[in-house]
């Protein structure tokens, strides 16, 4: 899992550990929070290991596939969950261009370097699943500066993801995820009318949370989805629909 020390990353880490997966967290500044994230898991009975990685290149992405094959045996399933974060903290008063540079680099390149990575793998092993994550609001459109540039990024990863899957079949599944408003960081310091606003206007009367995310990344990743490829699922209460 990568970007798995805090938020939706953590979610997926655990729903996996759970259900009998041992798993890769990986986080690139937030060791702490990583390793809090993998004493979690191995306190509840689970398997979890920690590493940290650079996804804004390409020799990062290579070389944590290259790690997390050898520390666990082989790749049965791999998630694409790290994002860069322009919403929150100094990178909040970035221009837009030096925000999409580092949404292309580690959104963009980083799942596409790591999704070839870790298809080559399950090539190898005839078996697979990859897990992207794209954004719900990219088939309809947001207007702002940041949804303009989460919009194109994340566009990109579910065109990518949708070409890859017919390169990667038959033996290795791809698939994506397009979460809406989910209860993040972002989430946890927005505006109070803000966060009522968005819970009114969706079907289902709430804001998401990681674990409905991560649910949806489960059964992606199980033999439940094992003729499911190619697909975008919004996790998204039917805000985007």
């Amino acid at each position: 899992m990568t970007g798995a020390s805090s938020g939706i990353g953590a979610a997926i880490a655990d729903a996996f550990a759970g259900a009998g997966a041992t798993v890769l967290v990986t986080y690139r500044s937030s060791e702490a929070a990583a390793l809090a994230v993998v004493d979690g898991i191995t306190t509840r009975g689970g398997r979890a290991v920690v590493a940290r990685a650079d996804l804004g290149t390409r020799a990062g992405c290579e070389a944590l596939v290259a790690e997390a094959r050898e520390r666990l045996g082989g790749l049965d399933v791999w998630v694409n969950n790290a994002g860069a974060d322009v919403l929150t903290g100094e990178a909040a008063g970035w221009d837009w261009e030096r925000k999409l540079n580092l949404l292309l680099a580690v959104d963009l390149k980083g799942t596409i370097a790591c999704s070839y990575a870790a298809g080559a793998v399950m090539r190898e092993q005839a078996g697979g699943a990859i897990v992207n994550m794209s954004w719900d609001h990219v088939t309809c459109g947001m207007a702002g500066a940041n949804p303009e540039l989460f919009s194109a990024v994340k566009g990109g990863v579910l065109a990518y993801s949708k070409s890859l899957a017919r390169a990667l079949a038959p033996s290795v599944r791809v698939n994506v995820l397009s979460p809406g408003w989910i209860e993040t960081a972002f989430a946890q310091h927005a505006d109070p009318a803000f966060r009522r606003s968005v819970a009114e206007s969706t079907p289902l009367r709430r804001w998401g949370t990681p674990a409905d995310v991560a649910a949806a990344a489960l059964y992606l990743a199980s033999p439940e989805a094992a003729f499911i490829t190619g697909q975008a699922i919004n996790v998204n209460g039917g805000v985007v629909m």
